[in-house]
């Protein structure tokens, strides 16, 4: 467990049990099941799967294309029970996985291409168009990210909440770091999948919006401009979901482990529960500019849970596992009440213990300097 202390920010009582519910995106990396380079299938996978699940029920889970032929999308459903959500990872990898081998592929949790290639943009319109305005920027594009939908009352809410998680976002994305490589080289990173990810115009933190009138109004200021095609291209690391009630957690790379996938969206559930408390008992968000979490992430993006984080509580840097700790006391009372304590933090201290995604690709790559035995090692953690 983690030991550490830190008094929580006061958080009024709700009702008991997990009832806000939650669902998870994942984009897996597709690679060649005999060479372990990266397989241009994402169409034919997709394909493969809806002639599989062409006659009886509808599967709960959606398994879909994504910007490149070299990844697949699975979306779960909405759930409220953090062991039923480490199932739904599973199962959801289990159908991607079954979706690739019918067309010689594998999907594996990768958050970035290990071996040098290029990829492939998947020829549907609004890809072609993202190619052509934005060139290299969507021809490297191949990153893999865990998208967590959390359930919110309303509008108003939702915006709330943006404003309240915004410091603690950097958190998730060192817990979730798995990107060490990009296209054969070792960046320096623990997610370099941020650094590429933040490239695109509308990427990374917020100001404080407020009110939903005002995230309305900064929302139309950018649509305005031209430079994103919709409101689907706001890419931040957390947003008002276009499609469904939900607060959209964004930051977080794939991870390779499902059940640290499972605990990183019960985390992220936890800490918009939290927020939404915060907002009804009117305390205010953290005054913490859009400068200054851009940097935060910055740091959490190189070092992971591997050294020092930027602390919310002091805007200074300290050391991974205090500024976990200041997380976890803050939504202890939510998982708490929720029974999800002892298993969250026992997944987390291990993260803390044993390393991330991205120290488990570095030691599969040292001995033999082969990026396929990163591939290997990663399909087996994928799908254990």
């Amino acid at each position: 467990m983690v030991v550490i202390t830190v008094s929580p920010h006061p958080t009024p009582a709700g009702s008991a049990g997990p009832t806000r519910t939650f669902g998870v995106e994942e984009e897996l990396l597709l690679v060649d099941a005999a060479t372990l380079a990266t397989a241009a299938a994402g169409e034919d996978a997709v394909r493969a799967h809806a002639a599989d699940h062409s006659s009886g029920p509808a599967p709960a889970h959606q398994v879909t294309t994504e910007l490149q032929q070299e990844q697949i999308e699975v979306a779960g459903p909405p759930l409220t029970g953090l062991a039923d959500q480490v199932a739904a990872i599973r199962r959801g990898r289990e159908l991607a996985d079954t979706a690739a081998r019918a067309v010689g592929a594998r999907a594996v949790a990768l958050a970035s291409p290990v071996a040098a290639g290029r990829a492939h943009v998947v020829p549907t319109p609004r890809f072609r168009w993202l190619q052509r305005r934005f060139g290299l920027i969507a021809a490297e594009q191949l990153t893999c990210g865990l998208h967590v939908h959390v359930g919110v009352g309303s509008r108003e809410e939702g915006v709330a909440v943006l404003d309240r998680i915004r410091a603690w976002l950097p958190v998730l994305l060192a817990l979730s770091a798995n990107s060490p490589f990009w296209y054969g080289q070792d960046t320096g990173f623990s997610s370099f999948r941020y650094q590429a990810w933040v490239r695109w115009p509308t990427t990374g933190p917020n100001e404080v919006f407020g009110s939903a009138a005002e995230h309305d109004r900064q929302r139309e200021a950018l649509l305005r401009t031209g430079v994103p095609l919709d409101p689907g291209m706001l890419y931040f690391d957390a947003r008002l979901s276009a499609r469904y009630p939900t607060v959209e957690v964004r930051i977080a790379d794939v991870c390779l482990d499902a059940e640290q996938a499972g605990v990183l969206a019960a985390l992220a559930r936890a800490l918009v529960e939290t927020a939404a408390r915060q907002w009804r008992a009117d305390l205010p968000p953290p005054t913490v500019s859009a400068a200054q979490l851009r940097a935060w992430s910055w740091q959490a993006s190189m070092a992971g849970v591997e050294d020092a984080l930027i602390s919310p509580s002091t805007g200074g840097p300290a050391p991974a596992r205090e500024v976990v700790a200041e997380l976890l006391a803050l939504v202890r009372p939510v998982l708490a009440e929720w029974g999800e304590t002892e298993r969250l933090e026992t997944v987390v201290d291990a993260v803390l213990r044993d390393g991330s995604g991205a120290r488990w690709q570095r030691e599969a790559f040292a001995a033999r300097q082969d990026p396929r035995d990163v591939v290997r090692m990663a399909l087996e953690a994928t799908h254990r």
